[in-house]
């Protein structure tokens, strides 16, 4: 399911029932409002916001300043995206760095939530922006925290500072402070503090954060909420506002997040911004948060932006380059096919792709429907061959396909259709790269595409009669006919103009 999967059904419903209406009454905008204010409920959103986010969209809905150009839903879904922004923060907010190096990032929330594994996402993005960030393991309470995060900052590509080996041994506000000093003699420009924490904020978390906070005054305090607990989370993070304080929220687990309270809770109660989201398991699926784009997505709007974000760091611009000189040479393998799967995958999922396009909540059952497990067996099969095989596809023959298809832990069957394919895509390519028609597999060409009469034409203005006197006829009359009159190659018409001698 995707984020906010619940409530944006049951806003996309109520929505819909207002498309016949050709006005808006005041009995429409209170049946509305009264459908919003309990889809909001049921998806755990803190009371507050609710009455609060509804009397405004009642407001609004019923005064004059409503674009009556407008049909009535598309008056209503305005009115509560713009609503939906202000309630997560309004406008995204960027991390603030210190005028001297290093940074000091720490991080702060609830065991379970997600610290550790967000260290390692929040580093790796760092690093993607040309900061030298270095992780500082805190947690020495939690068994086996300290290796745990060395292992997430590995595979971050970070620097890990851990001097104690956890597990209950070393303090945590000395760690801290030793790791300040060892970013600043290493020349690390940013330092992420991983601190520990409780099944529930007590007196002992409190206190071990406030003196962390003392001995290294960050400059950014971020409290880690786990989406999926509701309002939960928000009541930790005012508990903990109150005791410690912190400067914004990253939200973990929203890929799983079948409501959304604790998003839509937090900026309202807090009154700090959300700053980042993690939308899956792995290092690099982590992105700011924009409440303009989230609010999209919770209306089915689509968020174009992100998808062409991650399309811009996924696909290298001089390697797309390479691939359009590849096709018009007709030298596009199944090399390069592969490498165009693997960019995909860095792309992410293709279900969290496809639901940021407008209108998925449509085709949702299809989305859910997807194996993403596909592009990987498809490159099991392409890997499994060997690198002449991969350029010289027609190699392949039926005991080449066998060993492939056992390599690859594939049948024949399916190695058979990767080939089929492949073929199919090269040759439209390899069309569309020489200005011709592109063939779909049985349906022929593809009606109103530009070129279509270019042959016809040709063949008919080099014909010839099959009458022998009208034939020397129309030779004898060659230099009288239009074609030398002025019409020539270089005019409008494409073939040769008159020439002077």
């Amino acid at each position: 399911m995707a984020a906010f999967g619940s409530l944006s059904e049951r806003l996309t419903a109520t929505f819909s029932s207002l498309r016949q209406k050709g006005k808006l009454s005041a009995a429409d905008v209170d049946g509305t409002v009264r459908d919003i204010r309990r889809a909001l409920l049921e998806s755990d959103v803190a009371l507050e916001v609710v009455k609060a986010f509804a009397a405004t969209v009642r407001e609004r809905a019923l005064s004059d300043d409503v674009n009556k150009a407008l049909n009535p839903a598309q008056q209503v879904v305005t009115i509560v995206n713009e609503e939906l922004q202000s309630i997560l923060g309004g406008e995204s907010r960027t991390l603030s760095f210190a005028k001297t190096p290093p940074t000091v990032i720490m991080l702060a929330g609830l065991q379970g939530s997600g610290k550790t594994t967000l260290a390692g996402k929040l580093s790796r993005w760092l690093k993607d922006q040309g900061h030298t960030p270095v992780v500082v393991a805190c947690d020495l309470q939690r068994p086996g925290a300290v290796k745990q995060l060395g292992i997430v900052a590995e595979a971050a590509g970070a620097a890990f500072f851990a001097p104690e080996p956890g597990d209950g041994v070393g303090d945590p506000v000395t760690v801290a402070k030793s790791g300040v000093k060892y970013a600043r003699d290493k020349g690390h420009d940013v330092v992420i503090l991983d601190t520990a924490g409780r099944l529930g904020v007590d007196s002992d978390m409190m206190a071990q954060a406030a003196a962390i906070k003392k001995v290294t005054n960050p400059d950014e305090i971020l409290f880690v909420i786990d989406s999926m607990m509701g309002q939960d989370a928000v009541h930790t993070a005012q508990a903990f506002i109150d005791g410690v304080d912190f400067t914004g929220v990253v939200l973990t687990k929203l890929d799983g997040d079948a409501k959304g309270g604790a998003a839509l809770s937090v900026t309202g109660v807090t009154h700090r911004p959300i700053l980042f989201a993690s939308t899956g398991e792995k290092i690099e699926e982590f992105e700011v948060f924009h409440p303009d784009r989230m609010a999209s997505r919770i209306l089915d709007l689509g968020d174009i932006l992100t998808l062409i974000e991650q399309a811009q760091k996924a696909f290298d611009q001089e390697e797309a380059a390479e691939l359009e000189e590849k096709f018009l040479s007709e030298t596009f393998t199944l090399d390069d096919f592969l490498g165009q799967l693997q960019q995909i995958k860095k792309m992410g999922s293709l279900s969290g792709m496809l639901n940021m396009l407008p209108g998925a909540r449509g085709m949702q059952d299809q989305i859910d429907q997807i194996d993403e497990k596909e592009l990987s067996r498809t490159e099991a099969i392409i890997q499994s061959m060997t690198p002449r095989e991969r350029v010289m596809p027609k190699l392949l023959n039926g005991s080449r396909r066998m060993r492939i298809a056992k390599g690859s832990g594939s049948t024949v069957t399916e190695v058979n259709q990767l080939v089929v394919r492949f073929e199919q895509a090269a040759k439209m390519m390899k069309t569309v790269a020489k200005g011709g028609v592109p063939q779909i597999p049985g349906m022929g060409p593809i009606a109103g595409m530009p070129g279509r009469g270019k042959k016809k034409a040709k063949k008919k203005a080099g014909s010839r009669s099959g009458n022998p006197a009208k034939r020397a006829e129309m030779a004898l009359g060659k230099g009288n006919s239009p074609t030398s009159g002025g019409y020539g190659a270089g005019s409008s018409f494409g073939l040769s103009g008159p020439t002077s001698e």
